[in-house]
Formats: C-alpha cells, structure tokens, sequence
C-alpha cells in the first residue's frame, strides 16, 4: 500500500519502518529533517508537508505528542485535510483528548476522509520489537481496512467503539499504570525506612500478588536509582491532565489519579520531567525528610 507516516520520534521511527520491511510504500514528514533521514535511507519519501504526504497515501499514521499538534497536522495549513482524497484513512496513534480526536474525526468526515484512534501502550520497546497494545477507535469497517497494517506494529489489537474510544481505553491504561508507578515507589520507600534491603523486597513481592510488570520494570529501575528514561515523565503528566479533565467533563469521582495527578506535579516541578516516571520515588524522598 502507499502509506504516510508523519511523527518521527523515538515511537515514530521504529513504527514506520516496520511498515517499510512489510514492503509498503512510504511518505514521511517530520518537523526536524534529520528525524526522516532514517526512513529516508530505508527508502521512504520525504515530503514537505503533511498535505504532500496525504496526496502520495491511501492511509496516513500520525505519532505526535499532543492534541494540538494532531489538530495542526490534520486540519491546520498545509495539513492532511489539504492533501487527502477521499476515501483515505487517518491513523492516528498519539494519545490526545477523547473530545479532539472525536472533533477531528468529525471534520476530515465532511470531506470522506476516514479517522481511526489507535492509541498505543508498550513505549520505545514495544515500538522497536512491534509488540504494542493498540485501542482502537473508528468505524469497524475501516479498522478492517487497516488491520493489517495494524498488526505490523502491535502484539494485541482491540477495537473499543466508536472515535475517541480509543482514547478513552488508553486514558484508563494511564491511570492504572501510572498509579501503581506511585504505589511502588511508595512501597521501595518504606521498605527503605524501615531498614529492609528495598530490591529484596521487590524480588519478594515479585512472587506474590503484587507482582506486576510495572513492579518488576519500574521497581526495578527504583531499586537500581537508574531514572533513565524509558518513557520521559512528562509525557506520564500529559496524559493524566487528559484523564483528569475527561473526569471533570464527565463528572466521575477518581480520588486515587488526582492524589497520583499531584505527585506528578511535584515531580515536573522538580524539573523531572525528561526521567523515567520511576523519579516519583526521589518525590517522596523529598517530601519524607
């Protein structure tokens, strides 16, 4: 198929070029000319504009960071809507606002341009090793369209419901994942001040029922005081000021995400925001003295 790809970073790259070695044609654009060149040296197309891309495409995957950001590239000069025939089909797998990508959708509609959220969980890893969890949000019929281009980048792929579904399954993976990021570190911390060796006690609790992936990577990293990034911790804080709005809109009581939504808070404060959101652990280190 031809394909366009636009959003280039450290999910990006990895994404499209599994499209590549699945022997589609591709379009790249990306905002720094040096994040195509990868692709470009693979044999994508670089284009200009997100509306070159869209011309040269019969599916269009955008992986860029905000709400605003897919706005622009859909809508804005020079975006998607200027370039795509109907018929084509937008792929969107950033994780943006419910409320935008279903406004999104509805926009590119008037002109017979098809929109699916595909949100993604599984960071840097499961981009390179096209092991992601995709929540998707669209019409059934065109999510078939793109399945199996889908399927290229993603282990597991769930279709939710209607746009903006899956913008609301990957708000609550956030939530989950990002709440028991914060019950650990609260954990490494009092197995620390009571004077009990915190990676024991990771190891023990690995058996048990509190074993979870979040205990053994992020504890792990907490244990290790390696707070290198995997996914930067800002991006964490983004997606629970999605989550926490979505919750004000719709009135639903989350008391746990807003004590979490804090931390991270204190944790950008700190000028954090670029660690691994295992950081949340030297917050609490800071709040205990």
């Amino acid at each position: 198929m031809k394909i366009g790809f636009i959003g280039l970073g450290v999910m990006g790259r990895p994404m499209a070029l599994h499209l590549i070695e699945a022997g589609h044609e591709l379009s790249v654009y990306a905002r720094r000319a040096e994040a195509a060149q990868p692709l470009v040296d693979a044999g994508a197309k670089a284009c200009a504009s997100p509306a070159e891309v869209a011309a040269n495409s019969e599916v269009v995957f955008t992986m860029v960071t905000t709400g605003a950001d897919v706005e622009q590239v859909a809508l804005g000069e020079g975006g998607i809507l200027h370039g795509a025939k109907p018929g084509t089909v937008l792929v969107d797998m950033g994780t943006i606002p419910p409320g935008t990508a279903r406004r999104i959708a509805a926009q590119l509609a008037a002109r017979g341009i098809e929109t699916i959220d595909a949100p993604v969980s599984g960071g840097e890893v499961g981009a390179r090793n096209a092991t992601l969890a995709i929540m998707a949000g669209g019409k059934a019929e065109v999510l078939e369209r793109v399945r199996p281009l889908l399927e290229k980048l993603g282990k597991t792929l769930v279709h939710v419901g209607p746009n903006g579904a899956g913008q609301v399954a990957k708000a609550c993976n956030q939530m989950i994942m990002v709440s028991c990021i914060e019950a650990v570190a609260e954990a490494m911390l009092l197995a620390e001040k009571s004077g009990a060796d915190p990676e024991k006690v990771r190891q023990a609790l690995a058996g048990g029922s509190a074993g979870s992936r979040v205990l053994e990577v992020f504890g792990a990293r907490m244990t290790a005081r390696d707070f290198k990034a995997g996914v930067e911790a800002r991006l964490h804080h983004k997606d629970f000021g999605i989550l926490l709005d979505e919750a004000v809109t719709l009135g639903a009581p989350l008391p746990i995400a807003a004590q979490v939504w804090q931390q991270l808070n204190a944790l950008m404060a700190q000028g954090w925001g670029r660690e691994d959101t295992s950081v949340l652990l030297r917050v609490l280190e800071g709040e205990s003295r």
